[in-house]
């Protein structure tokens, strides 16, 4: 790599590698997930903790892994090269990194660990494959886990219009409601809607994957009716979800809440919502866009 650095031009384009510098650059990723391991196994407990809090987590990854293999699948004449920016984006995020070691917050190694993979790609792609691949790169950001203090906000109204919203269709229904704040009061029980049914999972990953799919999108209608519209589904999907659990909860009782039921519910918001971005996204093939 020395004789790369050693080169002025190696911080202002692209340079070709060759085998010994690749395989340099390959131990040097390898190191470094080594490194970020504990906060890779922090995140993979934070996506499969449950489904009701950062779920989308191990989706949107693999999404944005399939969406990068794309984009450089269609550079693959491409020879290897690298960029020496890599270093100015690399050593200050493990530097970042080091300062989380101190203070524990786990985010900021996460966002140290995405900020270092957008340097060695800098190192080990080059600039244009960067380029390519920068977006979906970044969008990882979108799986990390936002502290309750920044949402509780955010999750007490969610959990308002779930509560006002299922009162009213059940009295359309002619089911006896009364409601309070966030809690149901119906023939078969009380029901509060929680932090946890407040829909603000499904919110979240609506929105990244609608973020994500529009950027790959060509169509700029298509673009803009996936940004309006994910946020309004995720919340009626989630009302829906609080009504058929109601509904349940009035003909069967609480002890329905016990079963399974509950939890396929909150996996049937994503089985729903995200489907329906991903149609909206996806051009019609030899047709013109809408």
């Amino acid at each position: 790599m020395n004789n790369l650095i050693a080169d002025n031009k190696f911080f202002n384009k692209d340079i070709s590698i060759n085998t010994r510098n690749q395989w340099l650059l390959g131990v040097l990723i390898i190191l470094l997930l080594i490194l970020y391991l504990p906060t890779l196994l922090w995140l993979w407990g934070r996506w499969t903790m449950s489904v009701w809090q950062n779920g989308h987590g191990i989706l949107v990854f693999a999404l944005v892994m399939y969406l990068m293999g794309r984009e450089l699948h269609k550079l693959k004449d491409l020879p290897s090269s690298a960029n020496g920016w890599g270093f100015i984006i690399l050593i200050p995020s493990l530097l970042l990194y080091m300062l989380d070691t101190g203070i524990n917050t786990q985010l900021l190694s996460s966002l140290a660990m995405i900020s270092s993979f957008v340097g060695l790609s800098l190192l080990f792609l080059g600039g244009v494959k960067t380029k390519t691949i920068l977006f979906p790169l970044l969008s990882l950001i979108l799986t990390l886990p936002i502290p309750l203090v920044f949402t509780e906000a955010m999750h007490l109204m969610l959990r308002h219009i779930a509560t006002k919203s299922v009162a009213f269709l059940l009295s359309k229904m002619g089911i006896p409601v009364f409601s309070s704040g966030t809690v149901l009061e119906i023939e078969g029980g009380t029901l509060m809607v929680a932090d946890a049914c407040s829909g603000f999972a499904t919110l979240y990953a609506a929105i990244t994957i609608a973020i994500l799919t529009a950027y790959f999108c060509n169509s700029s209608k298509r673009r803009i009716i996936l940004l309006l519209i994910a946020a309004p589904l995720a919340v009626a999907v989630n009302i829906i979800r609080v009504l058929v659990l109601a509904l349940l909860v009035n003909y069967y009782g609480l002890n329905i809440l016990a079963t399974s039921a509950h939890e396929l519910s909150g996996l049937l918001t994503f089985m729903v919502a995200l489907p329906i971005l991903f149609i909206i996204g996806k051009n019609p093939i030899n047709s013109e866009n809408i």
